[in-house]
């Protein structure tokens, strides 16, 4: 029973407790105070992360390695870079009240448990302790019908995928007899045959995740919830939950599933086709800027899942790789969505970009960095992800996966640059309003560490490998 592996988690919860009392005493007017306690919240787990030992403890539910950190550095970086991004618009996106940040901390705090999760009930209490916070977020605007169409949608929804996963875990736990990774991999590496109420128990989990990616077939939520929440926690969405759900589903299939690896690959591998494909063709018809951002969310969740798809540790050292990138240059992207607005109201049309670059051009700059970048422009951080990806398709030899990721990169790179063509020789719409500090913290940073990408990919690339590593002990 070593506690002192879920530190960073106890900390977080205990900050978060005192910031929810703090806002509860002070009422009025302590939504700046409460974000900027969040983010030193955020800053503080951190640094307790990354001076975390390894280990594992509470009796096997709890686990603390490299892959852990790695997946929880991400996920506390998108839950700050959130919180700062709502900052600067709060009042106008109707969310200044204190228990917005609060629910983004306790957000973040169920990624970082999915991250450790070593027990399958952990995995799914992390699960829905990220998923009710969102649910509450995507319609905390409540005077906005879009926004509460939104949260409707998705905690409906979202329920119905959390049946699947809680019936799929049911059935593994049928077979195996217990819940814990070493338990379900040692009961399966026991077995020459797959019984077949095992591997719908592991379809079953696969779908649960996948919706929680936003992959196609479990896709149909996302335009509707991207465009009807706050831009914010859409920023939020896009990001930490996605890298935790992702980190549930490494962490899952590797382990306790490896040892059945071929029969969920070809699965895996389906899911990748179709999310890479569906996201780039269905992207190119929308108008609306947040709309096309779900659907391009819905192809790089594709492209993250070829290093699954391979099943190899470089594999997953690629999809590491690439959800890194994508949270610079999507969190980055909508710094710059949040920023539209004319006379105090959001705009979100893609029409209102036109000649950003003669009204802002530093905004149209950081806009053409992150599109060109998810487009896979070389030197770009977007660029490295999707090589990382496609060379270990490759060398996993699923050349046809690899070809079709390249073909939908292709498609896709038609309505990235179809916005820089709309912001660089359009006419130029009005100008937008000024933008507080945070935003243009936020969209320079994010850009500087898009076109730089290239000074740390040793780092981030040798940290992704070490996770990688942590999957196959």
């Amino acid at each position: 029973m070593n506690w002192t592996l879920a530190l960073p988690e106890i900390v977080l919860t205990v900050c978060g407790l005192a910031i929810l009392i703090y806002g509860v005493v002070q009422k009025e007017q302590s939504f700046f105070s409460c974000s900027m306690l969040t983010i030193g919240a955020f800053l503080l787990t951190g640094f307790l992360v990354l001076t975390s030992t390894d280990g594992v403890g509470y009796n096997h539910i709890f686990v603390n390695d490299d892959f852990s950190r790695f997946m929880k550095i991400l996920s506390l970086a998108g839950g700050g870079l959130a919180t700062m991004l709502t900052v600067g618009y709060a009042r106008e996106m109707k969310v200044e009240r204190f228990e917005f940040p609060v629910l983004l901390l306790f957000s973040t705090l169920g990624t970082m448990m999915m991250a450790s999760s070593e027990n399958l009930m952990t995995l799914f209490i992390g699960l829905e302790l990220s998923s009710l916070a969102i649910y509450i977020l995507c319609a905390f605007a409540r005077d906005e019908v879009t926004g509460a169409e939104a949260g409707l949608k998705y905690f409906v929804l979202g329920s119905l995928a959390s049946g699947l996963l809680l019936y799929g875990i049911a059935l593994v736990y049928g077979f195996a007899g217990t819940l814990e990774y070493g338990g379900i991999q040692t009961a399966m590496s026991a077995t020459s045959a797959v019984p077949m109420g095992l591997m719908f128990g592991i379809v079953f989990m696969l779908a649960g995740l996948a919706f929680k990616l936003s992959a196609v077939p479990f896709h149909m939520w996302t335009p509707d919830v991207y465009q009807g929440a706050p831009s914010s926690v859409t920023a939020f969405m896009a990001g930490a939950p996605k890298i935790a759900a992702f980190a549930l589903l490494l962490r899952v299939m590797a382990g306790p599933f490896g040892h059945v690896s071929p029969q969920w690959q070809i699965l895996v591998e389906g899911i990748s086709i179709v999310s890479m494909l569906f996201g780039s063709l269905a992207a190119i018809a929308q108008t609306d800027i947040k709309r096309l951002m779900a659907y391009s969310s819905i192809g790089h969740m594709g492209y993250a899942l070829m290093g699954l798809s391979a099943g190899t540790a470089e594999g997953m050292r690629g999809t590491l790789v690439y959800l890194t990138t994508y949270l610079l240059m999507n969190v980055g992207a909508f710094a710059v969505i949040i920023a539209m607005r004319r006379k105090g109201r959001g705009v979100t049309a893609i029409a209102d970009l036109s000649g950003l670059n003669r009204t802002d051009s530093g905004l149209a700059m950081a806009m053409a960095i992150f599109m060109f970048s998810m487009a896979g422009a070389p030197p770009l951080a977007g660029f490295f992800g999707k090589l990382m990806v496609f060379y270990a398709a490759v060398n996993a030899h699923l050349y046809a996966l690899a070809a079709i990721g390249v073909v939908s990169s292709v498609i896709g790179a038609y309505y990235y640059v179809r916005i820089v063509k709309v912001m660089f020789f359009d006419e130029a719409a009005p100008a937008f309003d000024r933008r507080p500090l945070s935003l243009s913290f936020v969209s320079i940073g994010m850009g500087i560490a898009t076109t730089g990408f290239l000074l740390v990919l040793g780092p981030v690339s040798t940290a992704a490998q070490a996770a990688a590593a942590a999957l196959f002990r």
